[in-house]
């Protein structure tokens, strides 16, 4: 038996595919893979920088899917499925809208699928596939390493992929992380983490937890661990780390080199409205948590969103001011998305104020960072033109040089100094070249 396992892309620019300069190992195939059993022949494809062979014989496609690359990945299906391929959808999107998903798909997956894929498989190989598996969102890899072996060749930025644990406490309302796990949090023993970074052969690390410190002493655990690995990481975690001394202490002695944050607003109002309860502890406009950052000398990577109802054009104008005064090692300026099973969906929904018919993600109006909604203090075309001004602004020449004279961060070691000037330019080409592009490969 063979199987195919497909990471599709988000769609094209014009009339050429996108090619994603910056594009990481995609983690979940790789362990999909490793838990193929031996007499199954295992192919993985990556739609983001190489040609899917269609006509390539398979007995099973499995595709990934995320709400950007839903529309993709439904053509994907349909191209396998008129050649008699059989396939299976599952991710996040098929597990918040499995309605959807399943009318492009011979079965799905709900939720994490180490509980169930063994199952899968075997009632593929019966030709006894079932329409829908439930898996759940419980033990993390069940002990199960990637098959990294498949990644070579694809021009994979040089970082290696590891998770420790799924999920987050937090119930911030536009957020699909919470709306999947429903605020479950769980996360693997240290021991298991240990051994696969022990099996891979890099240095750098990206730890892609949802919120990395969302068990503090667990946290703790694993930071313990690192320190005689001499590894260095990143990773993704809530503000209130900073509170933790103990915490920070520990995870810069273990290699953190600095962690993806999600600030989404300076201004309170907008941060109550959208239950970002992390980021409100003594607010202050994050000034004692900056510094605190900066004392550690890590290089955040901080990410804003953009039109909350409170937001004007004169707060957008200050988010990025604030964030260029800060000298942030990265950042991310996020029109606001309403994905479909957040609070945040319903309620725009019940508002009346979803565009593309709800369902921005298949529509072919829709394109890559524009507004989905209609926000309440600008049209949906201001906040587009407006989030794109403030990436093009923070993306410059003149402000990545200027950023980068920060003695506590930026130019604190040269490893950091390296870090910065090798990743600044290339996210700049890519988020610029993102922009307006069309979500699927068809024409529309």
């Amino acid at each position: 038996m063979k199987i195919t396992l497909i990471r599709p892309n988000i769609g094209r620019l014009g009339d050429v595919p996108y090619f994603d300069e910056g594009r990481m190992e995609p983690l979940q195939l790789g362990l999909l893979a490793a838990m193929c059993p031996a007499d199954w022949e295992v192919r993985l494809v990556d739609d983001r920088c190489e040609h899917i062979p269609f006509d390539e014989p398979t007995d099973l496609v499995a595709i990934t899917v995320e709400v950007f690359t839903a529309r993709r990945a439904y053509e994907i299906s349909e191209q396998y499925r008129t050649r008699g391929v059989r396939v299976v959808l599952g991710g996040f999107h098929p597990t918040l809208i499995p309605e959807e998903a399943a009318l492009y798909a011979d079965a799905i997956v709900i939720g994490d699928a180490e509980p169930v894929w063994s199952q899968v498989l075997a009632d593929a190989k019966a030709c006894n596939l079932q329409s829908r598996y439930d898996g759940y969102t419980g033990k993390v890899q069940n002990g199960i390493l990637p098959r990294r072996d498949l990644y070579k060749g694809k021009g994979y930025l040089p970082i290696t992929l590891i998770q420790f644990s799924r999920g987050c406490r937090y119930a911030c309302e536009f957020c699909a992380i919470s709306a999947y796990f429903q605020q479950r949090y769980t996360s693997r023993p240290v021991d298991e983490v240990v051994r696969e970074i022990e099996a891979q052969d890099r240095q750098l690390v990206f730890f892609v937890d949802d919120n990395v410190v969302a068990d503090p002493a667990m946290s703790k655990q694993l930071f313990r661990r690192l320190i005689p690995l001499r590894i260095r990481w990143v990773s993704q975690g809530s503000m209130d780390m900073v509170w933790d001394s103990e915490l920070m202490d520990l995870m810069c002695e273990s290699g953190c080199l600095g962690n993806v944050i999600g600030f989404e607003s300076i201004t309170q109002e907008s941060l109550t409205g959208m239950n970002k309860a992390p980021n409100l502890k003594g607010f202050d406009r994050y000034e004692k948590a900056i510094q605190i950052l900066k004392q550690y000398g890590l290089q955040t990577w901080a990410a804003f969103t953009l039109g909350c109802d409170t937001d004007t054009r004169q707060s957008l104008y200050d988010t990025l001011d604030f964030a260029v005064h800060h000298k942030f090692t990265f950042a991310a300026f996020n029109v606001l998305m309403p994905y479909y099973g957040t609070p945040l969906y319903s309620k725009l929904a019940a508002q009346g104020r979803l565009l593309f018919d709800g369902r921005w993600w298949l529509h072919s109006g829709y394109r890559f960072n524009h507004a989905a909604f209609k926000p309440a203090q600008m049209s949906p075309e201001e906040l587009t033109e407006m989030a794109f001004e403030l990436r093009s602004r923070w993306n410059s020449a003149s402000s990545i040089l200027s950023r980068f004279f920060d003695l506590k961060t930026n130019m604190r070691t040269p490893y950091r100094m390296a870090i910065y000037w090798m990743y600044n330019p290339l996210f700049r080409k890519e988020t610029l070249k993102k922009q307006g592009m069309f979500l699927g490969m068809e024409p529309v």
